[in-house]
């Protein structure tokens, strides 16, 4: 029982240090990144009302602007340009409408995406559907997407067919397109691989610097499939650091310490252990991010 009830000690895995550079980035929970170099920002998903369990499971939803905007004057109001949804399940796109209304950023997503900013009235010249292989331009950032897969045992595929007007049931949240993001810029690429799925060889030829390496229910998965994970989302793209995301248990408000998924849901235990084998034998860097701290994604494991 007491195994059931518990979960993984965050103090046994180094984690990403605090700093700055010509990009910082600021992870939110879940698989929520913010990238600035000062003059723009990138924010993938920001996620951050995150209801309670109950609610989720038995009632209706809804973006809390309230949270939203004390995120916002907690970044320090950085000057987002683009708020990128990797899929437009409700820990994805929930609250991503409410961060183009507040700066005035394009919503970049899938079709289903768009019509979740439709249901709060973000205006059609904002809402940029993309598709595989596309890329846009923000500032000095560059964004490329390529079509990817949800982790295995998604629970609610499909598509999101018309405006979605909360609060509704969660499920509603339905995952539309996957993306694997390559953010861009002049001082380095990092990938944005949120959900822990993969389509073979679709990032094969592209580079990266850093992954922000989605790693919900990895903790579940055989050996073989994260190995095979490993290989088509960090090994092809020649990454020196991996930051996993989408780890931390996503009911609990961020106000409070990130803590990981009880481990009937997941173990982040297993799922660290299996990638720092992996990133020992090929030479990467595997760092926990912490919220709401300052990082230079880019920086030499030297420099830190």
């Amino acid at each position: 029982m007491r195994w059931w009830l518990s979960r993984p000690d965050l103090g046994r895995y180094p984690v990403q240090p605090a700093g700055t550079g010509d990009v910082t980035a600021w992870f939110l929970g879940t698989s929520s990144v913010l990238l600035s170099d000062g003059h723009t920002a990138v924010l993938t998903d920001g996620f951050v009302t995150r209801p309670g369990l109950a609610r989720v499971a038995f009632g209706r939803i809804a973006p809390d602007p309230r949270v939203v905007g004390a995120a916002f004057e907690q970044l320090g109001r950085p000057p987002i340009g683009a708020v990128v949804c990797a899929h437009s399940h409700y820990d994805h796109a929930l609250d991503a409408p409410v961060w183009a209304s507040l700066t005035g950023a394009d919503l970049v997503g899938s079709e289903s995406t768009a019509n979740i900013g439709r249901g709060l009235g973000v205006p059609e010249r904002r809402l940029r559907v993309v598709g595989d292989g596309d890329v846009l331009g923000c500032g000095r950032f560059e964004l490329a997407f390529v079509e990817s897969r949800h982790s295995p045992g998604d629970r609610y595929p499909g598509e999101v067919g018309a405006a979605l007007v909360p609060p509704r049931r969660s499920r509603e949240w339905r995952t539309g397109v996957v993306y694997a993001v390559f953010v861009s810029h002049p001082s380095g690429t990092v990938l944005v691989h949120a959900s822990a799925g993969f389509r073979p060889g679709a990032l094969h030829g592209r580079r990266a610097d850093v992954v922000y390496l989605g790693v919900g229910t990895l903790g579940r998965q055989p050996a073989r499939y994260v190995e095979e994970y490993w290989a088509e989302v960090v090994g092809v793209t020649g990454a020196r650091r991996v930051v996993p995301v989408h780890w931390d248990d996503f009911f609990v408000s961020l106000d409070r310490p990130l803590r990981p998924l009880p481990r009937p849901a997941d173990d982040l235990d297993v799922t660290m252990r299996r990638l720092s084998v992996l990133g020992a034998r090929d030479g990467v860097e595997v760092v926990l991010p912490v919220a709401w701290q300052p990082s230079d994604p880019f920086a030499h494991p030297d420099q830190v």
